[in-house]
């Protein structure tokens, strides 16, 4: 079976990130989409992170590559626990709307869908639902990391975050990209990482959740792959890869 735009083993997390940086580089024209999973962990920071940690401080603590993302939010731990996506649209495009929020809706519920066909229940939280969380937890240790708190769409268990979502929105087009827990991060690597305390590790665990605790079993990445595949092109009207 052949997965055109599953850039698997050869693409790590520095490619995907030159990806989304060259989509938006010129007007985008059409939709378009890439997967990745990662053979090794690394840190990706948020714009806004730059000065929390250096790429040395991070080799140095953990042994793990440090990049930064055009989008917003907090430190994502990437590795092979994770499957991730990058959604480029058109300005025009109708999944565009006008409130940034409202932009993230039909990809936390096309998670959703996904995740339901893998036999794993979930929902997209809704704004008043992520608003209330984000009041419960202003004065959280863990605002430096993005799995730790709940934004408008991301798709979660019981308050515990399986999908994370940010978005870049430029003149040229419009970026939306998405981490999936496959199975559960190495939590204290991120940490060491980020010279925080290991504690903070296990209040991570406990607020996130993946494919594997939910299910009660490992779910391929190739599998889930597919079915992501074939609803992102499904939704964005794309031809079907071959198989």
């Amino acid at each position: 079976m052949s997965l055109p735009t599953l850039a698997a083993e050869i693409a790590v997390h520095r490619a995907e990130q030159a990806w989304n940086q060259q989509q938006l580089a010129a007007p985008v024209a059409r939709p378009d989409f890439r997967l990745w999973r990662y053979r090794a962990p690394a840190v990706v920071l948020g714009c806004s992170q730059r000065g929390l940690v250096s790429e040395a401080q991070s080799v140095q603590r953990a042994g793990l590559d440090l990049v930064q993302r055009h989008a917003g939010g907090g430190a994502v731990l990437v590795g092979p626990w994770m499957l991730s996506a990058s959604i480029v649209l058109p300005t025009s495009h109708p999944l565009v709307t006008a409130s940034a929020v409202q932009s993230y809706r039909w990809l936390g519920e096309l998670f959703v869908s996904v995740l339901s066909g893998a036999g794993i229940a979930t929902e997209a939280l809704a704004p008043e639902a992520a608003k209330a969380s984000q009041q419960r937890h202003a004065n959280s240790e863990l605002g430096w990391a993005c799995f730790a708190g709940l934004s408008p769409w991301e798709v979660v268990v019981d308050q515990r975050k399986i999908v994370g979502l940010a978005q870049v929105r430029r003149r040229t087009g419009n970026l939306l990209v998405a981490g999936l827990l496959l199975d559960r991060p190495e939590w204290p690597l991120l940490c060491q990482a980020m010279g925080k305390p290991v504690e903070q590790a296990l209040a991570l665990e406990h607020c996130t959740t993946s494919c594997a605790e939910q299910a009660g079993r490992i779910i391929a990445v190739t599998d889930m792959a597919t079915a992501l595949d074939a609803a992102l092109r499904d939704v964005l009207a794309l031809p079907m890869a071959e198989r």
